[in-house]
């Protein structure tokens, strides 16, 4: 019994910190605010997690572990890189919507701390492009895409994908859009993303 209570008091811990992480930010967000939203005393909180850093970690790796396995899986199965970008982009900003904090905590953490991507590359499910690429070399010498480097295609799914996150605040400024109006926005780039990355490359 106890440690069910214990479980479902870290989840709880989780949860009450995945939204005030989501409203705040890593450097916004205050221990005390997460004890409040879990319904529990901050010493309690310290003893599930040390310091905000610690929970942040925590909250991460959870966030990362239901995003990276699928996004692998994408990139490793039979269907055309057409399906794949589609595919990719569709899932990758359907998640995000739910987790916007992620790309910032990334970048942050990368700036911050060398060893972080060697840590990140060994979380279970991490992303392998090995088939990604092999794929997009062919379909390149079958003619079905124009000569592009599958590395700097890969690059250029994630960018545009990911920037939108990054520059919430910069994208509602130049397009004058309110929370909804961005909302929807970025509901509308996972089929204009695709289409837009697909029309580049396909050859005519």
């Amino acid at each position: 019994m106890k440690k069910k209570r214990d479980k479902n008091t870290e989840e709880q811990i989780l949860e009450a910190a995945k939204h005030i992480f989501q409203a705040k930010g890593m450097d916004g967000a205050r221990m005390q605010e997460i004890a409040d939203k879990a319904n529990i005393n901050k010493a309690m909180l310290h003893y599930y997690f040390r310091n905000k850093k610690m929970l942040f970690d925590a909250v991460f790796k959870q966030a990362f572990s239901l995003i990276a396995p699928p996004l692998n899986s994408i990139l490793n199965d039979d269907s055309s890189i057409e399906e794949k970008i589609r595919n990719f982009t569709s899932n990758y900003t359907t998640f995000m919507m739910k987790h916007p904090y992620l790309p910032n905590f990334i970048v942050q953490e990368l700036n911050r701390n060398g060893d972080f991507i060697q840590k990140l590359k060994q979380a279970t499910g991490f992303p392998n492009l090995d088939k990604f690429k092999t794929q997009v070399d062919k379909e390149v010498l079958l003619g079905k895409l124009k000569p592009i480097d599958s590395d700097q295609l890969f690059v250029n799914i994630i960018a545009l994908n990911v920037f939108p996150f990054l520059g919430k605040p910069l994208i509602k400024i130049f397009t004058n859009k309110d929370d909804k109006a961005y909302e929807d926005f970025i509901e509308s780039r996972k089929i204009e993303v695709a289409n837009f990355i697909i029309n580049s490359i396909k050859s005519v």
